[in-house]
């Protein structure tokens, strides 16, 4: 198929309410590099006037982070039909990047510092505690090594070498996983929850991560790997990307390594 003939639908999880950090940025990142090639490329909202159809149709998936309050809006609204069709999107390989609070909703709850605990969708086999109100927040510079099988040796494939995401963090909950796979290994940061050096988790083609403001302009092969997944689960063909200049990102990423004298081969 020729490129004019591919087509990707994103959706866009509450971009109201779960956009804090910057995390539209992915959402922008992933459209960018769908037009570069020649893709079509459309961004559909899945707010509070989405139906569960409306989820049924994307193509990949793209949630923020949002403060305490917003989530639960989000969870109030995300019931039902909605959130069994979310649920199965992610449980037939339908690729995602949730970042910050998204994951959350993503696991089994989530207890804020004050008031009472989220209940969350259960997908992913995780849950997340605010210690309490005076309890530092894991916030900084945040690098992390690939280790979610999979994912890894796709990431490896494409780059040629130990796949590194680096980020930003800034959190008050602490996650902690149960059998569901980490994303990855802390390199530098906090990760999860600043104890088993875990960050993140992945789950059948679902990145989950404290890493955002925001992520894929940072990591730009993550956001070809999401772009390509997606396209071979809707075309059900092999359909590899072009290559894309990424001079002046990959050389961001190797300032900010410096920077944190993080000595990786990225």
């Amino acid at each position: 198929m020729s490129s004019q003939e591919l087509e990707l639908t994103i959706g866009w999880l509450y971009p109201t309410l779960m956009s804090t950090y910057g995390d539209r940025g992915n959402v922008i990142c992933i459209e960018r590099r769908c037009l570069w090639r020649g893709y079509n490329v459309k961004v559909l909202p899945l707010d509070q006037k989405a139906t569960a159809d409306d989820i049924r149709q994307v193509d990949l998936i793209v949630g923020g982070g949002a403060q305490d309050r917003q989530q639960e809006i989000v969870m109030r609204d995300l019931q039902g039909g909605k959130a069994e069709a979310l649920r199965v999107k992610i449980e037939n390989g339908t690729p995602g990047v949730f970042t910050c609070g998204s994951p959350q909703l993503l696991g089994h709850y989530y207890e804020p510092g004050l008031g009472q605990r989220i209940e969350g969708l259960g997908i992913l086999d995780m849950v997340s505690v605010h210690p309490g109100e005076n309890t530092r927040r894991c916030i900084g510079n945040l690098v992390v090594e690939v280790t979610a099988t999979r994912l890894a040796q796709d990431l490896s494939n494409m780059l040629g070498g130990t796949p590194y995401l680096i980020g930003f963090e800034n959190h008050g909950g602490r996650t902690k996983l149960g059998k569901v796979e980490a994303l990855g290994r802390v390199v530098y940061g906090l990760g999860n929850n600043g104890e088993d050096g875990t960050e993140g988790a992945f789950y059948r083609n679902a990145i989950a991560t404290y890493s955002h403001g925001p992520l894929l302009p940072k990591n730009p092969f993550v956001a070809d790997w999401l772009i390509q997944t997606a396209l071979r689960l809707k075309y059900q063909q092999p359909i590899t990307l072009s290559p894309l200049e990424d001079t002046l990102a990959m050389e961001a990423r190797e300032a900010m390594f410096k920077r944190l004298k993080v000595n990786v081969i990225a």
